[in-house]
């Protein structure tokens, strides 16, 4: 693996007195695709809410493209080139898709993403950009989660739970999209409960569970039953 763009070093996170993330070493490269599977509660969110800033940490806990930033805000980590698809979607209910989607583009980053490359990847955006956002169904509303955190125009790009409460004709036309999506050298971070969906788009994949990472390796490298074992706590 080249340099590293981003690395992980002993993070632990914190809500409260609870602790979340206990140690995790983990490092990613430029143009990477990566899963993180688990189980509820194995830390998955976590994980993904400590890289994008929205849980504070130690400085040198996260690296990004050799510049410490744990402790920084979501909105500076977002200025770096870090955006985050999250769980749930969280549009904004009052604006329409297409002030959804310009949201994303406040990063002021420069890139290839605009309204018409997202509207070229997601077609039925463009024929319900006037519409509420939250009017949509659950799969367009994740369209518009996706478009306005592509909008940061982000060299990294963190999906929590893409396919979660989604038909599977859905979460099809996601996935047929991620190949635009990363096509110019984007680098992705994908959580995900489908294990066989995640695997399918991943170079590497690393199973959470309760804090800690039980497996990681090559995704054509690890097999049905260290997945079972990692996942579940059971032998393989």
């Amino acid at each position: 693996m080249s340099d590293p763009m981003l690395t992980l070093t002993a993070l632990d996170a914190h809500y409260g007195d609870f602790q979340a993330l206990y140690g995790l070493d983990l490092s990613i490269a430029a143009g990477e695709v990566v899963a993180i599977i688990g189980a509820n509660g194995a830390g998955k969110t976590t994980l993904m809410r400590s890289i994008s800033g929205l849980l504070s940490n130690r400085p040198d806990a996260i690296s990004y493209q050799g510049q410490d930033i744990g402790a920084l805000r979501a909105d500076q980590v977002a200025k770096l080139g870090i955006a985050l698809v999250p769980e749930g979607r969280q549009l904004f209910p009052s604006l329409s898709v297409e002030e959804n989607l310009m949201i994303g583009g406040k990063v002021g980053r420069p890139g290839p993403w605009s309204l018409r490359k997202v509207y070229d990847l997601f077609p039925i955006l463009e024929e319900r950009k006037a519409q509420a956002s939250t009017s949509l169904s659950g799969g367009q509303q994740q369209m518009v989660a996706i478009g306005r955190a592509l909008m940061a125009n982000p060299e990294l790009i963190l999906f929590d739970e893409i396919s979660l409460g989604l038909a599977p004709v859905i979460i099809r036309q996601i996935y047929d999209a991620l190949p635009g999506i990363v096509s110019d050298g984007m680098t992705a971070m994908i959580v995900e409960q489908d294990i066989t969906k995640a695997l399918s788009v991943s170079s590497r994949v690393f199973c959470l569970m309760e804090g800690r990472i039980a497996l990681q390796g090559r995704t054509e490298d690890v097999t049905h039953a260290q997945i079972t074992a990692a996942y579940f706590g059971v032998d393989a």
